[in-house]
Formats: structure tokens, sequence, C-alpha cells
């Protein structure tokens, strides 16, 4: 396995990006600011809000068609292309044409499946054929980051960037790890993963990811916001190239789950985008996917969006629903985020979740996913721990088994259903983030015979205490 694309001796990131028909842009209406693509900045110089990567698509090879991506899934190895029709990322390199084809980082990310899951739907109140699940859990690092760190990583090395970081909840690092030990900078140098966490507050799963990968890791006295405000703050000092989603670049790679639910659906438009919602990036990727390929006239309507937080860090919930924000065209009012925020430090409010992948409370892609809901017509709701255990269990039940976090987009649809928000008739996707392996000792403690009255409604299936000989035996399978 290779971390792809041979150092280009003597050739300034500038060369490099002279013809990129790519720039960066402030996300307000009002200010509209841009900067150059290999501009290494997160926010806008002028206002202080967030960047996003956009294309005078006019220099762009737009398909006509979205058909066009049909012959790339029959890839040849040893075409000129091949190693990049194999990644789920860059086969649709046309939609997010920041580089050229010989720059693009891949490990063989995005080879990820649309699972059609009638038994679970049927568990959750939904027809036959109407629910489907995207699984992540089958990318290289185990989660969907790797879709956003496939881009990150493309630009990080055309900037001959050498030390990478992130603050992490864990799949963030584990990510970040797998790609900086595959690639190289643009002048060869081997790249440096350094990588902070939350001291306790990170699935042993995906902390020992971090460190047999090679990361420097920095165990922090904090939770995840901490560690981003630390990462943040300090990055230009550290000379360290940012990899959290406030880099606009991962969720350029983030968008194409959404091409890759498209392309299993024979390129029909679901009605539910269905996604757990922790530091927000997924649900401003998918905003952004679906209204650029509706602006390039490629699809004639966008899916709605469900954002489920956690019950234990629903700051998206409780501002949306409860304290009226909106996006209002970029008009939206910071003041009331920053006073939910003071209110939060005020009353000692921290994210705490069994959920650990979605356990943020300052989400860093708040205004873009506030667009994304708006673009949408998209709602957020939020799951308490137990139900989303259970989502959890179905989904190891009746499909492939999931991260906890996943769980959450379960607990909602079900919720949604519930509520007759959701028809039974619809057509669902569940966005499944990270595999079931993430955090085993949470699966093991719900199964487990101590937790398995928890609750009513529990999917728990202890495991049986029993001797050694036939007759226990017996009784055991008779139970």
């Amino acid at each position: 396995m290779t971390g792809l694309a041979l150092p280009v001796a003597g050739v300034s990131p500038k060369m490099l990006f002279m013809k990129s028909p790519a720039y960066l842009q402030c996300i307000t209406p009002s200010c509209g600011n841009t900067h150059d693509i290999d501009e290494v900045r997160f926010d806008c110089a002028r206002c202080g809000s967030l960047l996003d990567v956009r294309y005078d698509w006019s220099q762009c090879d737009v398909p006509k068609s979205l058909a066009f991506f049909d012959a790339r899934r029959n890839f040849s190895q040893h075409s000129e292309h091949g190693r990049l029709d194999r990644s789920g990322v860059w086969r649709f390199r046309e939609l997010l044409p920041f580089a050229r084809p010989d720059d693009l980082v891949t490990i063989g990310e995005g080879q990820t499946v649309l699972q059609v899951a009638d038994d679970l739907g049927r568990e959750v109140g939904m027809h036959a054929g109407r629910l489907y699940l995207q699984y992540e859990g089958f990318n290289p690092s185990g989660s969907f980051k790797d879709n956003g760190m496939a881009a990150a990583f493309t630009m990080a090395r055309l900037l001959n960037r050498h030390r990478v970081a992130c603050a992490s909840t864990g799949n963030t690092s584990a990510a970040l790890a797998l790609f900086a030990n595959q690639t190289k900078t643009s002048s060869g140098q081997a790249m440096e993963a350094i990588v902070l966490v939350g001291g306790d507050r990170i699935a042993p799963g995906k902390l020992s990811q971090a460190l047999d990968y090679g990361a420097k890791t920095l165990q922090i006295d904090g939770d995840f916001d901490v560690c981003m405000r630390l990462v943040k703050e300090h990055a230009e000092t550290l000379n360290l190239y940012l990899m959290n989603s406030l880099n606009p670049f991962r969720l350029e790679g983030q968008k194409t789950i959404m091409y890759r639910v498209l392309e299993a659906m024979r390129w029909e438009v679901p009605d539910w985008i269905v996604v757990p919602g922790g530091n927000l990036g997924n649900t401003s990727a998918f905003g952004k996917a679906f209204v650029e390929l509706r602006d390039l006239g490629l699809i004639d309507r966008l899916p709605r969006l469900a954002v489920i937080n956690a019950q234990g860090a629903n700051t998206l919930h409780e501002l949306f629903e409860h304290r009226g924000l909106r996006y209002s065209n970029g008009n939206y009012d910071s003041a009331k985020v920053a006073s939910f925020y003071e209110e939060m430090d005020r009353n000692g409010v921290v994210a705490d979740t069994v959920a650990s992948a979605i356990e943020i409370g300052h989400p860093v892609n708040l205004p873009k996913a506030l667009r994304s809901l708006e673009a949408t017509r998209g709602l957020v709701r939020q799951a308490c721990d137990d139900d989303i255990l259970d989502g959890k269990a179905l989904v190891g039940r009746y499909g492939f088994g999931c991260e906890p976090a996943s769980g959450a987009s379960v607990a909602g649809l079900r919720l949604l259903i519930q509520e007759k928000i959701i028809s039974p008739d619809e057509r669902v996707v569940c966005i499944l983030t990270g595999h079931g392996l993430k955090d085993s000792g949470t699966t093991v403690n719900y199964h487990s015979s101590s937790c398995a009255t928890n609750h009513a409604g529990s999917y728990a299936n202890p495991p049986i205490k029993t001797k050694a000989d036939l007759a226990s035996l017996k009784k055991a399978l008779a139970g």
C-alpha cells in the first residue's frame, strides 16, 4: 500500500496551483472574500468566517451526466488512472478538481457499500426496500474520515507540509496517522503525524490505531473541545498543518460519500439522509455536495438532511430546534451561539455521551451545518445513550456492526418515524460512520448480563456461563 504520487522535485507549490480552477471563499454571502488556494488559512482574513473550497466550473471538465462515472467502477489497476478509479474519492475527481490527477493522494479509501436493510427497516417501522445503510467502516482506517483525509493530504503534500496535526475523539487520529505513514511531501520528506486526544475520552480501539500507525500522540488533560482549541490556536506557531474538518479540503473529500450513495442508487436522489452530528463536518459536506450537483444540473432535487445529536452533546439540537437558530442566508445570529457557549461554560456543561465520536460540545462547522440544513429543509433530533446503543445493536444484528455514534442514525430514524415526519415508504439512507471494532468495549458492556436489563427494549445478547459437561451444554442450548 502506498500513499501515492512521486515527489515533484524543484517545483514550488505556487507553480503546482497555477492552473487550478479552485479558490477559497468566505461562506458569509455579505463578505464573499476570496483567497488563493495555496494560502494556508482556515478562516476569512476579512471577517473571520469559515472558508469553502470553490471552483470556476467554466474551467473544469464537468460531466454532462452522473452516469459518466459508471465506467470507472470497472477499473483496471494498470490503466492510466486505475489507482484513482479504485478510490471512492478520486473516482469523482471532476467534482473536486482542486489538484491534478498525478498529485492526488490515495490509500484505497472509499470502497464502501450501500446496503438495503429490510430486516432492520422492519424493526424500526420502514417498508421493504426503503431503508439503506451507507457503511463507511470498510475504509482503510475503519471510518468515514479517510474520505476527507485523501483530499486534505493531497493539499498538505502539494504545500510541502511535513507536520500534520489534529484534535480527535479517535477516528480522525486513526485516519491522520494512517495517511501520514503512507504519504511523503512533495520534496520527498516523511510526514509526521501529531494528534491531540482527551486523556480518557477516547475508545481504546481508536487510540491503538494512532499508536500503531506511528503518530506522536498527546493525551491532553481535557476533552475534545480543549484539544481543538489548543491545536487551532497554536498550529501556526508549531508549524502544524491542521487536518480537522475546519480544513475545507477535508469536507471536499467527505462530499464523495454522497456521490457513492447516489451511484449505488443508480443516480436517483433519496428522500432522506440521516447522519450523526458531532463536529458537523459530514452535515456540512453533504449539503455542499448536493447543492453543487443541483447547480451543475446533475440532479434536480435535494434530499432532506436529518442530523442526530447525542443527548449529552446536543449543541446543534438545542440551538436549532429550541432556540430557533437559522442560517438565514448567512445572516445567522452568532451572538446567540456565543451566548449559548457562555451558558455552557458558566454551568460547567461539557459533552458526555457513550458515542465518543460525536462527543463534541463546540462543533467547529456549526455555520456550514446550518447552511446545509437551510438548503435541504433539514432538521435536528437528539437521542439518549440507551437509544443510541439500541440502534447500534440493531445494526449489528441485521447489518455489519458499527461504532456507537452510528447507532444515532438508527435511533434518530426510529424517532422520526414515530413522529410521522419520515414515512415508511420514503427512501432513507442512514450513515454508519465507523467499524464495530472501533469501540468493542462498549459493545461487550452492552451485551453483558449486568447490562441486559438496563432499559426497556434492550437488544442485549449476554453470554451464557455454563459448566464444561454435556448436560450443562444441553441446558444452555435449550434456554
